[in-house]
């Protein structure tokens, strides 16, 4: 579920207001998007794959218990999950793309 905008990194693009399936982001004049739907993230990932910055933490979890609270941005900054998807998948400048690690494909040649 998408927790964090991260304030000092984004640049109010709003890539992630375009980007996002669910319509959970609100673009806000002059400042930065604002998560307007939370409820709605269907934590596909797609913000945090798409904005240029690293500004945005997706938690892991669809659906958490209503007693947990969100994320902070000092233990997310702390424990460098910041950008972690995209850096799992090679997306952005100086990293490695790791489709080339994916075999399926040879399942899918021996399928047909």
């Amino acid at each position: 579920m998408i927790e964090i905008v991260n304030e000092t990194r984004c640049t109010a693009c709003n890539i992630c207001v375009r980007a996002c399936p669910t319509n959970v982001f609100e673009a806000v004049a002059g400042g930065i998007p604002r998560i307007a739907r939370q409820d709605d993230c269907q934590t596909c990932f797609m913000c945090e794959l798409y904005c240029p910055e690293d500004a945005l933490f997706v938690a892991p979890q669809a659906d958490r218990p209503a007693n947990v609270a969100n994320a902070d941005d000092a233990r997310v900054l702390r424990d460098a999950t910041w950008g972690s998807y995209r850096d799992a998948l090679g997306w952005g400048p100086g990293r490695r793309a790791t489709a080339s690690l994916d075999a399926s494909y040879v399942l899918l040649t021996k399928a047909h």
